[in-house]
Order: C-alpha cells, then sequence, then structure tokens
C-alpha cells in the first residue's frame, strides 16, 4: 500500500501564510501526497507549484461551517475548479441535516455535485462530532443519493474529529464504491492504519510528513 497516495496533505488555517503553502506543496512534492487541501484563496498558487507533480490540488467548500446557501456553495465549488482545483472537500449544511429537511441537504450536495462534474472529485464533509448516528448515516445515504465520490468525516474545525468508529459507520453505510475520508486528529501511522483498516481510503492531516517518517505530531490543522 502506498501510504504517500491515502494523505491529503493539509493546511487550512486562517493565518497560513504564502511560506508555508509553499513549504506544504513542496512536502507534498517530494512525498507525492495525493493532493494539498487548501482554502479556496491558494488554489490558483499551488495549481502553478504543483504542475506536473502528480499531486492533486484540493480545496474546501462552505467551510468549515457549511451555512451557505446551494447556490454560493456552486459558484464557490465552479470558481476554485476554474483555479486548478481537481478535488472540492464541501460542508454539507449542518443545520438543516439535524431539522430534517432532507430536500434541503440532498439540493446542498447536488448543487456542488453539478458544478463539479467531470472536473473534480466531490468530498462531502459531514461533521460527524455534531450529528448523533441516525444523522451520520442519514448524511452518508444523502451524499451518495446526489452522486458524490466521498463522504468525510471532519472539517478538523469543530468539537472533534475522525473516530474509527464513525469511519466504519459511513462505510457500512456508503458500500464499496463510495470514498470515506477520516479528517480530524489523524496524527501519526497508527492512527492511520486504524482509519483504514476502519474503511476509510482517504487521510486528510496536516501530519503527512510525520506520518512518512512514523512520527507523531502534536497538533492537527
Amino acid at each position: 500500500m502506498n501510504l504517500a497516495k491515502l494523505i491529503d496533505h493539509t493546511l487550512l488555517k486562517a493565518d497560513a501564510t504564502k511560506a508555508e503553502i509553499t513549504k506544504l506543496t513542496d512536502e507534498a512534492r517530494k512525498y507525492q501526497f495525493a493532493s494539498v487541501c487548501v482554502n479556496p484563496t491558494w488554489v490558483a498558487y499551488c495549481a502553478e507549484q504543483l504542475k506536473g507533480s502528480g499531486v492533486d490540488v484540493c480545496t474546501v467548500i462552505g467551510f468549515p461551517l457549511g451555512a451557505n446557501t446551494p447556490e454560493v456553495k456552486a459558484f464557490e465549488a465552479a470558481n476554485a475548479i476554474e483555479n486548478g482545483a481537481t478535488e472540492v472537500d464541501m460542508v454539507i449544511n449542518i443545520g438543516a441535516l439535524k431539522d430534517g429537511d432532507n430536500d434541503l441537504v440532498l439540493r446542498d450536495i447536488q448543487a456542488v455535485v453539478n458544478a463539479a462534474k467531470g472536473k473534480a472529485l466531490v468530498k462531502v464533509i459531514i461533521e460527524t462530532c455534531l450529528l448523533t448516528d441516525e444523522e451520520k448515516v442519514r448524511a452518508s445515504e444523502l451524499s451518495v443519493q446526489a452522486g458524490a465520490d466521498f463522504v468525510k468525516t471532519s472539517t478538523g474545525f469543530s468539537t472533534g474529529g475522525a473516530t474509527a468508529e464513525d469511519i466504519a459507520l459511513m462505510r457500512k453505510t456508503v458500500g464499496p464504491d463510495v470514498g470515506v475520508k477520516a479528517s480530524g486528529g489523524v496524527r501519526s501511522l497508527e492512527d492511520l492504519n486504524q482509519m483504514v483498516a476502519a474503511g476509510a481510503t482517504r487521510i486528510g492531516a496536516s501530519s503527512g510528513v510525520k506520518i512518512m517518517e512514523g512520527g507523531q505530531a502534536t497538533s492537527d490543522y
């Protein structure tokens, strides 16, 4: 198993500087991570830096709260793809899910899926730490129904990150053909292996270099 190709090398903090983003892309090129995952403002720069490297550019949509309208998320996704993103991780409308408004959640995800169709992978962040198991299942089912490529546990900016239990539940719900991304709190090779064993096919982590070196990182994003 090529560990590096499981990892979205991530830097999403608000105060990330150009020097830090450049370091991220240099590391991604060196280790051949699946992608760098950055805020939309950095997409064009990362796409230029990583041209021809085999490393994708992933960005986040409606991040981190998921409370924008579907139309805004669709525009944000289309703009990011135009700037060079080939993967988009969108946050669902979490309040709508908790209200039982499945139609809005479905429309929310579909808006981004439609904007990305044929151009970029879509990963749906359901923010598991804020959901009951029933809500996690429903969010995962709606993601599949909308045509998303992945479901993803967390933004890394709420009250908790990925757990093996949540990964197993999401994998069971989406079946074998949809990706599952574990994000938030994956700081070591041991953590990564635990998530993969539970069913994860992608890992979002700021600790990619530490993981590749077999070390333990002290923080998430």
